[in-house]
């Protein structure tokens, strides 16, 4: 058996899950009560959100890639904070890293996405941000994030420079065509070098001195300029409402009560609870029980319009039903599969077997409930002579 899949993923989800998530707040431009909940994660009793108001060409969708540790989280953070999405307390930090091995480690393991709303000259911006990992380990969750973006803010950290990760990330996002937005982050240290980074990225990337963003996230300095630069230079999803479904499944987890959550991307059509939808991959035919963005805790709409990133409960009961890539169309209307993803290749290997072999039967259903949860992860039994039955 191979354990195949992303550094210690699979024993944080093993464990309690993490501290309970932070608190919301919202713009006063929005209507007052519908992002409000009471149960954060759970969709239960909140009222839906009518997403028809922004049309595509209000649609922004991107990432934000790095190297490890040059302050991605943070410049979610604080993009959340600005947009009114959450409350600016000393409690929110590492919003998008939901994984008790994200924040105790202080890196992203896990692509998150979250739905902004703002307001500029008059006008208002759904801006659908995916925080990325930058380890090596995960950038498989990197590419697949890509796929649903048309533009990246390439964080680079004044003191470091460029490292490795953020010249693979660089052409990842330049292999697909993706509008790239270089920003110089942690101005604000000491030793930091914002010219010398500049020069670099001119002359590594060719991307003009003049179009990078020098920024502070953790003081907050000239992050709101990183949002303006996002609606100026990212273009909106060339796509159209009048085409039918077509929606990417770019990631999905696991509910033991509602079964499989895919997020999804919408590159035409809509869809909305009632809908019957078929997968191009399984062939199988769904019921969509429920639609609706992250916020970044799940918001249920009445319907996801072309060009917006949401999630999708239909009913599904594994993870490899939502699979990685996959189209998703409306029954009896069929579509041209869009691009799938690579397969993903094993990262780290592991055998595990338990002490006492009357633990097997508990390793085996904890394993079990893993790959519920994370389509990169496969495991197959194994057995050994010296410490008997278990998985590798």
């Amino acid at each position: 058996m191979v354990l195949a899949g992303r550094t210690a993923v699979w024993w944080a989800r093993l464990r309690s899950p993490c501290s309970a998530p932070a608190p919301l707040c919202f713009p006063p431009w929005l209507p007052a009560g519908p992002l409000a909940c009471e149960r954060p994660y759970s969709s239960r009793g909140k009222e839906k959100l009518d997403m028809s108001t922004y049309p595509v060409e209000s649609i922004r969708n991107f990432s934000i890639i790095a190297h490890v540790d040059h302050g991605k989280s943070t410049l979610a953070d604080r993009l959340l904070e600005i947009t009114g999405t959450i409350a600016k307390t000393d409690h929110n930090k590492q919003v998008l890293d939901k994984l008790q091995v994200e924040r105790e480690r202080g890196i992203t393991v896990k692509a998150q996405s979250a739905s902004l709303f703002y307001n500029h000259e008059g006008v208002n911006y759904l801006l659908n941000l995916i925080d990325t990992p930058g380890h090596v380990d995960f950038s498989y969750e990197v590419s697949r994030s890509l796929s649903a973006c048309q533009g990246v803010i390439l964080v680079v950290d004044a003191n470091e420079g460029i490292q490795a990760q953020t010249v693979a990330n660089f052409y990842l996002a330049f292999e697909a065509q993706l509008a790239i937005i270089p920003v110089i982050n942690k101005i604000d240290l000491k030793n930091a070098d914002p010219e010398r980074v500049e020069k670099q990225i001119e002359k590594l990337f060719d991307i003009p001195i003049d179009e990078c963003v020098r920024i502070s996230a953790k003081q907050g300095t000239n992050v709101e300029k990183v949002l303006q630069k996002v609606i100026e230079k990212i273009p909106p999803p060339q796509c159209n409402t009048a085409d039918p479904l077509k929606a990417l499944v770019f990631d999905s987890t696991y509910d033991h009560y509602r079964g499989v959550i895919a997020n999804i991307a919408l590159f035409g059509g809509e869809i909305q609870k009632g809908h019957k939808i078929v997968s191009v991959h399984t062939k199988k035919r769904y019921d969509v029980n429920e639609v609706g963005i992250l916020t970044p805790n799940e918001q249920p709409t009445h319907k996801l319009y072309a060009g917006q990133v949401g999630y999708l409960i239909a009913g599904m009961k594994e993870v490899t039903e939502a699979q990685i890539g996959d189209t998703l169309f409306l029954y009896k209307q069929p579509v041209e599969p869009l691009p799938g993803f690579q397969a993903a290749k094993p990262m780290v290997f592991a055998g595990m077997y338990p002490v006492d072999q009357t633990e097997y039967n508990n390793l085996k259903s904890a394993l079990e409930r893993l790959t519920l949860n994370d389509s990169s992860v496969t495991v197959h039994r194994d057995s050994s002579l010296a410490l008997g039955a278990g998985w590798r």
